[in-house]
């Protein structure tokens, strides 16, 4: 019932919206529910109506949408030129595309696999991290897709197939790439690094970067992780999982669904994100535009989200989050057993951010010590000063101190 209530709730608010975009209109040319009229953000409009219009636009973007943003990436400098780029599907299965961004350039760069993480966002989140590697390499990207989209006869999908599916991307982009995990599937990328070691699998990466991701939760629990071992694992199933409407392609189907997890993430920094709509009012009744385009940006994609599928999400919480399988020596896929020790030609990078509030200190690093096969040269941690989970992987901290390590790091591994 929680799925149907919700989009009933949707529904009704539709008109409203539809509503507060036709009165803003009404004042001035709308190019779209992200733009104010301009002429009624002109020093010309009285200010009462200046903030009328921004009154509305707030009111237009209540709600969230379920469809995949766009990456918004058709050009990257790369050397002395600007070179366009195509988004190219290389491999598709139900759950997820293997997406390359490819350059028109005839330059043989280090291929990287970027893995998102399936957490209720779309991986067009971490557009800002991979428009950086573009300058220096080919990127690739685990494109997940939304389960409420996936018919019910594609079967399962869960923490087993999500590494599968890393895998087989790794094998589909062929020897010598790399790869680079952001937050959640740093747990996966590793595993998946593991068993292709064990199998001396000629396409396991040259490099791994894992960033803010949850290796061993034991160590400076947070909220989020306070959270997970609150509860028995059969309380999030019967109080979070429901059933996808039936209008919905995936009908039927068990999802933890994303407007969900969207509330948990705004619930733990509500006073945050309330400010930021006040100092979206603000620019926009003082017409400063650019800054009101920033967070209407940031906002148009964190109120983007996807559904998890069921298995996946309650085996990420249950393995990850209260019982620590990997960083405790208990994970298997496939009924066999995950050893990181087998890691011994895979050089390893591991990035934390200091204020990091969702996946805090130690966490991540706590895979070098898991690594144990790897000879020290082939290690390295980096903690960056001063910024929290976002700012691991996006903003001028990643751009500027933390993806120089990164690129450094694929070029002594090739």
């Amino acid at each position: 019932m929680l799925y149907h209530a919700y989009q009933t709730k949707l529904d009704l608010l539709q008109p409203v919206l539809a509503l507060a975009r036709l009165a803003g209109a009404a004042l001035g040319p709308w190019n779209g529910a992200a733009e104010l009229p301009p002429r009624a953000l002109s020093g010309a409009v009285s200010i009462p109506l200046r903030h009328m219009v921004a009154a509305l636009e707030l009111v237009s973007r209540v709600g969230l949408t379920h469809h995949r943003p766009s990456y918004g990436i058709d050009r990257v400098t790369c050397g002395t030129r600007e070179a366009a780029v195509t988004e190219v599907p290389i491999h598709v299965t139900p759950f997820g595309t293997l997406l390359q961004f490819r350059k028109d350039v005839d330059l043989a760069q280090p291929r990287v696999l970027v893995v998102a993480p399936l957490s209720g966002h779309f991986a067009t989140l971490l557009r800002g991290t991979i428009r950086t590697l573009l300058a220096d390499h080919d990127v690739y990207v685990t494109d997940w897709h939304n389960a409420r989209d996936v018919p019910l006869d594609a079967g399962r999908f869960g923490f087993d197939d999500y590494i599968a599916h890393v895998i087989r991307f790794l094998e589909v982009m062929g020897p010598g790439a790399h790869v680079l995990a952001v937050c959640q599937p740093c747990v996966q990328v590793l595993a998946a690094a593991a068993l292709m070691a064990e199998d001396d699998n000629p396409a396991q990466p040259l490099s791994m970067t894992l960033m803010a991701g949850p290796v061993d939760t034991r160590i400076n629990p947070t909220k989020v992780n306070e959270l997970a071992t609150s509860k028995p694992i059969d309380w999030f199933e019967r109080t979070l999982i429901a059933r996808v409407p039936w209008r919905h392609a995936g009908a039927g189907r068990r999802v933890y669904p994303g407007f969900v997890q969207l509330i948990a993430f705004m619930s733990m920094n509500i006073t945050r994100h309330d400010k930021a709509h006040r100092d979206l009012y603000d620019h926009l009744v003082k017409g400063e535009t650019e800054q009101a385009q920033a967070i209407r940006d940031f906002y148009d994609e964190y109120f983007a989200v996807l559904d998890l599928p069921a298995e996946f999400y309650l085996e990420t919480v249950r393995w990850v989050f209260q019982e620590a399988r990997l960083a405790k020596g208990e994970l298997t896929w496939r009924d066999r057993r995950v050893d990181p020790r087998a890691i011994r030609r895979t050089a390893l990078l591991t990035v934390e951010g200091e204020r990091d509030d969702i996946c805090a200190l130690g966490q991540t690093s706590a895979a070098q010590d898991l690594c144990s096969g790897l000879r020290p040269y082939l290690k390295r941690h980096h903690m960056q000063v001063g910024v929290g989970h976002y700012g691991v992987f996006s903003g001028r901290r990643w751009e500027n101190h933390i993806y120089p390590i990164v690129r450094n790091l694929m070029l002594s591994a090739e």
